[in-house]
């Protein structure tokens, strides 16, 4: 089952015999102090230059997130897309928890884009879904529902039966819900990610959906973050998952490595051309060059 999203000029297909697609994350000002600055300041330039480094590192799609107190998000939106399909052709994730943001953000992205997120609250439901739908989108489902994050594999897979058929009643294809089954950190809960595989293992024997992953979490509160979210992201990867939210700078090379390991690059073509072009970023990222 392939998941298709298109820019004007270029689509991605996210699908379980295909590459791992990395979504980038970096414009999100959660957590990152000088892009929350450059958005109340309206200073394009410094997301155009965050757009072009993701891509250059090998993200296929960009997630959109303007949400800083105080901004007017759905107006922002929009010129941050504008400014962003300016200097990339990626298809965009338009990325809130806020349905006018949401629909401003899917009226000015081109092409097919992605929604991050729905969930299996009701209220997510019953606002999110229809923009969805009316927009011919795609969408992330979170399982997470009025009760919480499950505790279990089986309650996760649950809920993300919950959301794929209630998009499934309203006319959303089911290869236009990609599910996320969510990641806690392991260092609250040391099986906090054996229970994210297991989970991603009944998704596709369940439903045979396309699986989304913020890696990042799994490594909250720890050293060495790094080392963990790249084990972290091959062994999904093998589980199962087909696309996620990462810094590609960080995690491309492993993604690449990953999917060679696992027969998805004919002659190690991807990974060769990848590690090349990571080669000439890194060196251009040299002061002492």
């Amino acid at each position: 089952m392939n998941s298709v999203l298109r820019s004007s000029t270029r689509e991605v297909r996210i699908g379980a015999d295909r590459p791992f697609v990395i979504i980038g994350e970096k414009i999100n000002p959660t957590g990152h102090k000088r892009l929350a600055a450059a958005l109340l300041e309206g200073d394009l330039a410094y997301i155009q230059e965050l757009a072009q480094l993701q891509v250059a590192w090998g993200a296929e799609v960009l997630d959109i997130n303007v949400g800083v107190p105080g901004l007017d998000e759905v107006a922002m939106i929009s010129r941050v897309i504008e400014a962003v399909m300016s200097v990339t052709d990626v298809p965009l994730c338009i990325d809130s928890g806020n349905p006018k943001v949401l629909a401003a953000g899917l009226s000015a992205a081109p092409g097919k884009p992605l929604v991050n997120s729905v969930s299996g609250e009701e209220s997510r439901l019953e606002s999110i879904l229809p923009l969805v739908k009316e927009r011919g989108a795609a969408v992330i489902g979170l399982t997470i529902d009025d009760n919480g994050i499950p505790a279990t594999s089986e309650e996760r897979v649950a809920v993300a039966e919950k959301i794929l058929d209630r998009a499934g009643k309203i006319g959303i294809p089911l290869e236009d819900v990609i599910i996320d089954p969510l990641v806690l950190t392991v260092g609250s809960d040391s099986q906090a990610a054996m229970l994210t595989l297991q989970s991603i293992g009944l998704l596709q024997r369940e439903f045979g959906v396309n699986i989304n992953l913020g890696a990042s979490n799994v490594s909250y509160g720890l050293p060495e973050r790094l080392a963990i979210n790249q084990a972290f992201i091959a062994l999904t990867i093998q589980a199962g998952a087909t696309c996620g939210i990462a810094d590609p700078a960080r995690l491309g090379m492993t993604i690449k490595a990953t999917d060679l390991l696992l027969g998805r690059d004919v002659h190690a073509a991807r990974f060769i051309k990848y590690f090349r072009a990571a080669e000439k970023l890194r060196a251009n990222d040299d002061p002492s060059k």
